[in-house]
């Protein structure tokens, strides 16, 4: 029996899923892990230590692998993701943490997959559905909903709105620049090399995680290098996997489930018990991601000039049926 592409569309696709969701739940955890790591080090000293943690273990992998180097056309892609991303995007979030509350913070960097699908239509001619955007609108409010459930009082600053509103403009150019490399290599060469240039842009900040890390506890030294190995090297190779099978408008609704974790392992690891509207914001978050990420309808597609459809199979006998009708007809 032949296999019609809407029945094999979701066993080709179920991989990339899963390497979404994975990059999500490591993604939300990130944030209670900056909470944590924040306390103690520096955003410039936390962002290159996560970093310096990231590339040891993605260059281990890599030799292992055997891959090197990607090819010629990645480059362009991986500059720009690495520093924008990997590095400015990193050190500028841990700033801006510092100087709003979590919730504010959540509120404000959930702006970049809204800037991420607009930008993926500009720059990559990708569509802009009527499913994604009205998707992309549920989660963006529950997301807000999530940040004023978990908003303290008086806690943000000029400062720190703007570090936020600047990490997620840099968040989408980054996740934009790099959806092309990845056609002229892996994921894991493109996570790699891009992740080796965020720390080489961070190595300003080396004197200063030195420093650092001797008055640091044990504890928070860990977290650092948790973010380095799970958030970091683990969650943006998944995500380049996901990415390169996939829009960057439909990747970046899929991280509008992050707040909906985020409270959740709040609750789990700090023991912070969320308030209703929490809870709330967070159903719609997940609610919105699902609407975006639904299946499109398979049916015929309305020829174009550029790309006419082709006659499915039996649809020559049901033409040469149809003008026999049509011929019998009075």
């Amino acid at each position: 029996m032949t296999t019609t592409p809407a029945a094999s569309a979701p066993a080709r696709s179920w991989p990339a899923t899963a390497a979404a969701c994975t990059t999500v739940v490591l993604w939300a955890s990130s944030f209670v892990a900056i909470r944590s790591a924040g306390e103690t080090y520096s955003p410039g000293a936390l962002a290159l230590g996560r970093l310096l943690s990231g590339v040891l273990v993605l260059g281990l992998i890599l030799l292992v692998r055997r891959e090197g180097l990607p090819g010629r056309g990645a480059w362009p892609g991986i500059i720009k993701s690495g520093v924008l991303w990997f590095g400015l995007y990193m050190v500028v979030l841990n700033w801006g943490e510092r100087e709003v509350d979590a919730g504010t913070a959540a509120m404000l960097v959930n702006i970049g997959p809204i800037l991420m699908a607009l930008l993926g239509a500009r720059m990559l001619g990708e569509r802009l559905s009527r499913r994604l955007l009205t998707g992309m609108a549920i989660s963006f409010s529950g997301a807000v909903v999530v940040g004023l459930a978990m908003s303290g009082h008086g806690g943000s600053s000029v400062l720190g709105v703007a570090l936020c509103l600047l990490a997620a403009v840099v968040y989408a150019l980054g996740v934009v620049s790099q959806k092309p490399a990845l056609a002229h290599g892996s994921s894991l060469q493109i996570t790699t090399f891009g992740c080796l240039i965020g720390a080489v842009a961070c190595l300003p900040f080396s004197g200063v995680l030195i420093s650092e890390v001797g008055d640091a506890p044990m504890s928070d030294t860990l977290t650092m290098i948790y973010l380095g190995v799970f958030p970091t090297a683990l969650a943006f190779t998944t995500w380049g996997y996901a990415l390169a099978r996939t829009t960057a408008g439909r990747m970046g609704a899929t991280t509008y489930a992050s707040p909906a974790l985020v409270v959740l392992m709040a609750w789990v690891l700090l023991d912070e018990v969320p308030t209703l509207l929490a809870v709330l914001g967070g159903l719609l978050c997940l609610a919105g991601v699902a609407i975006s990420r639904g299946r499109q309808q398979t049916g015929p597609t309305r020829p174009t000039r550029a790309n006419p459809a082709r006659p499915v199979e039996g649809s020559r006998h049901d033409a040469q049926h149809a003008t026999h009708r049509t011929e019998r007809r009075p």
